[in-house]
Parts: structure tokens; C-alpha cells; sequence
């Protein structure tokens, strides 16, 4: 079975409730059944944490750095966070980031992203679709 981990950051676990008229309405563990559904052959792991080393530590195992694929959402942490940088850097398997929102049409600290260079591409700014289309793009290119 393919497995594809599904990382998400701070305040990513109030998706439905945190300013819906930004993230949407609908929470991520609904969404994340959506992409089994869509998804059966994929194995799909989701993780979240508001804590940046808990995120690294997540990172690190074996299981996340040689699996079929990672997309990661880290929130926050992705204009700031050359640790979890590092951390990507290790990782063997195929990395998306992915962004709900458009951040370079949010406030200029978010229009720096340390992450996006470690990563094969992003998604930024077609809401919770970006983590579908994720998922489409790593079964295409890994079959």
C-alpha cells in the first residue's frame, strides 16, 4: 500500500471554526475522509501539532522519511522555521506544501516561505482542494 502522510501545524486543528470566511467551514478530520474516499489505494497518515518539534520529531521517523509521499501544512511555521527546513531536508520521499489560503495576499510576513525550497512544489490558495490535488499529483507521478 502506498502511504502518504498528510502534516498539518499550529491552529490547523481549528479548521471549520477558525475564521471560516478565510479557511472554510468544514473541519479537516470531515475533509480528511473525503480524500480516503477519493483515495482508497493510499494509505493516508494525518498528523497535527501546534508544537514545532513535536512536528520534527514526526519528521524524523523512518515510516514519514521513506514513504510514498508527504505533504505538509505547517502553518506559521513555514516563514520562519528553518528547523522544520532541516527536518524536510531529510526526508527521502517526495515533499508537497500545501496552503489553504493565498499567502501572498495576506500580510507581508507570510509572503516569505522557508519551506518551498525544500519541497518539489506547493499549492498555495485553493483552500482544503490543495491537499487533493496533492494527493492526485504524487499518485500520477509515483503511480
Amino acid at each position: 500500500m502506498r502511504t502518504v502522510h498528510i502534516i498539518n501545524g499550529p491552529n490547523l486543528n481549528r479548521l471549520g471554526a477558525r475564521e471560516p470566511e478565510l479557511y472554510g467551514a468544514t473541519a479537516f478530520e470531515d475533509y480528511l475522509e473525503r480524500l480516503r474516499e477519493l483515495f482508497p489505494s493510499v494509505d493516508i497518515i494525518y498528523f497535527q501539532s501546534n508544537h514545532e518539534g513535536d512536528l520534527i520529531d514526526y519528521l524524523q521517523q523512518d515510516e514519514v522519511r521513506h514513504a510514498f509521499g508527504v505533504i505538509i501544512n505547517a502553518g506559521a511555521f513555514s516563514h520562519y522555521s528553518y528547523a522544520i527546513a532541516d527536518a524536510l531536508r531529510m526526508v527521502e520521499a517526495p515533499l508537497i506544501e500545501v496552503h489553504i489560503t493565498n499567502t501572498h495576499a495576506r500580510e507581508d510576513f507570510r509572503e516569505r516561505d522557508v519551506l518551498t525550497p525544500v519541497c518539489e512544489g506547493a499549492i498555495i490558495g485553493l483552500g482544503l482542494d490543495g491537499y487533493r490535488l496533492a494527493l492526485a499529483n504524487l499518485c500520477a507521478r509515483r503511480g
